[in-house]
Parts: C-alpha cells; structure tokens; sequence
C-alpha cells in the first residue's frame, strides 16, 4: 500500500466527513446529546468496509482490515490513510454515554480496535447493524439498538484506554485492574470504602491511594463516578421509567438523595430526574433528533 497520503478531494471518507460537519449528512449520530452537555463533545468512529486503509501510531503503521475501528475525538483520525477505493462508515456519539472524557482518547493518539476479535468485533457487527437500518432506527426498535450500540463501544473504549496506559508497568498495572474489578462487583454496597477495598486487596490505604493518584483521581472520586454511571444507565431504560430517582440511587450505594443529585448534576449538567424525563421522551423518537 502506498505510503503518500491521498488528498482530501481524493479520499471520500473526508468528503463525507465535511458533509457530516457541516449538514449531518454521511455520519451517523448514535444517539444525540441530552440538555445541558456540549453538543461537540463526542467521539467519531469509523469503521472500515472495503478498500485499502492504513493508520499510523507511534512510529508504526498498521494496515486495517474489513470491520476494524478507528476511534478519535476528531472526524479526522490521525494518521488515518485511504485510497480512492477506501469506503468507511463513520458515527459520532456524545462522550455523556461513554463515560470517557474526549481528552483521553486524544491524549491516547485515538484507538484502534480488531473488529474480528473480542469486544472490537461485537461493536462492529452492532454498528454495521445500525447503518444498515439508519431509516428504521428512527423507529422504537432502532432506539434500542442505538442505546445498546453506545453501550458496547463504551465497553470498548474503556478497554482500549486500559490497554493504553503507560503509567502503571508490570504487577501495579494488574494490581489496579483487579481492584477496578473489585470496585465494579461492590458498587451496591454503601460500605464500599479505601479502607475496605485496600482489606479486600491486602495493600495498604496509602498505597491504594498513591495507585489512583497517578491516574489524577482519588479512590473515593472513582468509585462515586461507577456509580453514578450505573444509575445513569439504569434511569435511561425503559424498564425503569417508572422507578424513583431515589430508589436507583439507593441501590448503587448512595445514602442521601441531595448528595446524590448534587454529583449527578455535577458530572453529566443535568439533574437525575431530568434525565430520566429526557430519556423516557427520547423513547420511540429518532435518537438523532
């Protein structure tokens, strides 16, 4: 495959990507953002169809096969390169769903994902699923299908992210991943502490601590963002619109209600209950819209 890049009139995923810019036309909008976020703050997806394509990262080109990924916090992924024959299908999802900040997936360079392996290749049959019905996932079916599409790429994403840390080598890398387990399998529980966690562990409190501080987050701020991502799912399915605000919150570990709505507002610009209302509204409505 060549190494010089095709130019912009050349290559029609760029064109499609302008088009997506400026109309929304060519780019799928997996869901849109609800009230109160940053309607740019997304992550862009491209996932490769027929043609010849490459992505180069790091100093090493890797030659992308039908199905793969390219994940970017731009419609332009670095280091991307198409020949004319080049088709892609490209997405754009708000980071609200993912819970991943844009930064982080440009820090990283943006992700490539395998879509014949592991999580890689179940995001990309739901996503070629979801172009495929692009009409009819305007209808309360595709809504499903949408939602369950943003799930699975935040699985993803937050995989690959992991995979990219630099910052914990060897056995403090593997360490940190058994005690995110850990944090996951406890959620519900409104004990869940450093102290009990760093127990469950056999380190020390201080040593915990000193784990997430390269991260830039404490323990405390981590698990209370698990959380309050769990009750976000839960208060954005159908299933669950007729249960209390309170009740969800309660079930994943927080105490008080007015602490619990101060942080969700906090961390995603709107209150539980609105949430739950945009949610239930979105139900059966073009997630575009």
């Amino acid at each position: 495959m060549p190494e010089t890049p095709a130019t912009e009139a050349e290559v029609p995923g760029h064109r499609l990507d302008r088009a997506a810019r400026e109309g929304g036309e060519g780019c799928i909008d997996i869901l849109s953002p609800p009230p109160g976020t940053d309607s740019e703050d997304c992550l862009h997806i491209a996932l490769h169809v027929h043609g010849a394509a490459s992505v180069r990262r790091g100093g090493a080109s890797t030659v992308l096969a039908p199905g793969d990924l390219v994940i970017s916090a731009t419609p332009h992924p670095a280091g991307l390169l198409q020949d004319s024959e080049c088709r892609m299908l490209r997405f754009r999802v708000p980071c609200f769903y993912l819970g991943v900040r844009q930064g982080d997936v440009r820090r990283a360079g943006g992700l490539l994902a395998r879509g014949s392996e592991g999580i890689g290749s179940l995001a990309s049959q739901f996503l070629r699923t979801l172009a495929a019905q692009e009409r009819a996932h305007r209808a309360r079916p595709g809504n499903h299908l949408a939602r369950g599409a943003s799930d699975i790429v935040a699985v993803l994403v937050g995989e690959l992210l992991d995979r990219e840390d630099p910052e914990h080598p060897g056995g403090a890398a593997e360490l940190l991943a058994r005690i995110r387990v850990h944090i996951e399998e406890n959620l519900a529980d409104p004990d869940l502490s450093p102290g009990s966690i760093a127990r469950a562990q056999h380190i020390s409190v201080r040593y915990l601590h000193k784990l997430f501080q390269q991260d830039g987050m404490t323990v405390g701020q981590w698990v209370r963002r698990r959380r309050l991502d769990a009750c976000r799912r839960e208060l954005g399915r159908p299933s669950r619109r007729q249960t209390s605000v309170s009740a969800v919150a309660h079930r994943w570990g927080f105490v008080s209600h007015s602490h619990f709505s101060r942080a969700f507002r906090d961390a995603f610009g709107v209150s539980p209950r609105e949430w739950q209302a945009y949610a239930t509204r979105a139900e059966g409505r073009d997630p575009a819209s």
